[in-house]
């Protein structure tokens, strides 16, 4: 969890999610837009526009693209500061132009919610503060001062001052909404995005433990027929060669060396459970071999099954591992007890996780499974969770595994707020049940193990 946590930290720290060929082409789109919008205002529509300053700001455009595609690669990722810099550019070419057509009374003042917008889609909420105060400023100095569109024959195009501020305080409220809207809608795109990368990298990783294991429990059986034949013969030849102590020695060796590799193949075939190769188990075989790494923590893990013909689940990597981080966040927040309670239809099978801790916080209960539910950790919590964030990735990785098996879970607090700690009962704390429909996990009925398939590199 800390690698992937500092690997958030680091996409943090370093923006470079913006292609300068995405801003060139929209600077290009930008362009093309402002040549037509001019030659159709002052050849159609007959106003006097200063067309030296106009083509004085799309020229420097121009040859700003030109000299950026000529420097950079297009495939070039920008850095905060590079992005933050080409959009301010936009942002004051922009308004350039609007001053020189008219202020407010230009209806394409509108565009300058653009760099905003894209700045709060990408940039750090700093960067998009200062475009987009920038750009209020701008909208502002353009409502006052500016060179009003005039037609060829003299008259000048005026617009009420009621409808000019109107128009001012539409185009600020839009900086503010748009941001805030794009920023807050980028940033749970981004933190989904992140927690689903930990929660492939979790099931990856509890894949490849499985397999792993699988591959050292096959390799453990097929080697024992050997193994076994190895020790036979040495033990015959240690009977042989009592007039011959030198080669006895020898003998007694390889028999020595052949127990010690049954020993080592046995220890690392223990990683789970005895028999890891195998793709199914007893339901509460899975939930125990989930609970392991937990159970001696200092809290008591009390497992309970209840029902007629315990169902055989298949050992799936989402299930081990979602259960697991369940387990643990139960034990991290019990106060010395945590219940797994086990039950089953003929149609469901559920898992109930309870401790007796304080139970979820009443401001995030409603949020849980959300990637990064930050809530503030007292001096309590800190020091139950050494070296947690309290960033709630756990419970998002553990609930998208287990959903992605076909589980639904529920969280809640056993305990009545407003009943005294005397009479709360042992079970006070975090209530998760994970249930699931009986077909989903069951595994199918096999007779015997099977022959170990044939493992190629």
């Amino acid at each position: 969890m800390n690698i992937l946590q500092t690997g958030f930290q680091a996409s943090e720290t370093g923006t470079n999610w913006v292609r300068l060929r995405t801003l060139i082409l929209l600077r290009w789109t930008a362009i093309a837009g402002q040549v037509a919008a001019t030659l159709v205002a002052s050849q159609v529509y007959g106003l006097d526009l200063p067309l030296g300053l106009c083509a004085l700001a799309i020229g420097f455009s121009v040859l700003a693209n030109f000299t950026l595609v000529v420097l950079f690669p297009q495939n070039r990722r920008l850095s905060e500061g590079e992005a933050f810099l080409t959009l301010l550019y936009d942002l004051a070419q922009l308004s350039f132009l609007i001053l020189v057509t008219g202020g407010l009374t230009n209806p394409f003042a509108v565009l300058v919610l653009a760099p905003v917008t894209i700045s709060a889609s990408v940039l750090r909420l700093r960067s998009t503060v200062l475009l987009g105060a920038l750009a209020i400023l701008f909208v502002t100095v353009a409502l006052f001062w500016y060179l009003p569109l005039r037609f060829r024959g003299g008259g000048v195009l005026e617009v009420p001052w009621l409808f000019a501020f109107g128009f001012w305080l539409s185009l600020v409220i839009g900086v503010l909404f748009l941001g805030l809207y794009s920023r807050r809608v980028a940033t749970e795109m981004r933190s989904m995005s992140e927690a689903l990368l930990a929660t492939q990298m979790a099931l990856a990783r509890e894949q490849k433990l499985t397999d792993l294991a699988g591959v050292v429990a096959a390799a453990a059986h097929e080697l024992g027929t050997p193994l076994a034949t190895i020790k036979l013969v040495s033990a015959e030849l240690i009977d042989e060669l009592d007039q011959q102590p030198e080669l006895q020695e020898d003998a007694r060796l390889i028999r020595d060396q052949a127990d010690r590799c049954r020993d080592i193949l046995r220890d690392m075939g223990r990683a789970g459970k005895d028999d890891l190769h195998l793709r199914q188990a007893p339901l509460s075989a899975v939930v125990r071999e989930a609970a392991e790494p937990h159970l001696a923590r200092g809290k008591a893990v009390v497992f309970e099954f209840s029902g007629v013909g315990q169902p055989v689940i298949r050992r799936r990597p989402e299930i081990i591992h979602g259960l697991r981080n369940l387990v643990q966040n139960a034990v991290d927040f019990a106060r010395s007890t945590v219940w797994i309670d086990g039950s089953w239809t003929p149609d469901r099978v559920s898992l109930r996780i309870t401790d007796d801790g304080a139970g979820f916080p009443a401001t995030v209960i409603g949020r849980i499974g959300d990637p990064f539910v930050r809530a503030r950790r007292g001096e309590s919590e800190a020091s139950q969770r050494p070296g947690y964030e309290g960033m709630g990735l756990g419970l998002f990785i553990a609930k998208t595994l287990l959903e992605r098996s076909g589980a639904e879970l529920t969280f809640a607090n056993a305990a009545d707020p407003f009943l005294s700690a005397k009479d709360q009962g042992e079970r006070r704390g975090a209530v998760v049940v994970v249930t699931w429909a009986r077909a989903d996990v069951e595994a199918a009925a096999v007779e015997g193990v099977g022959q170990n398939p044939v493992i190629s590199s």
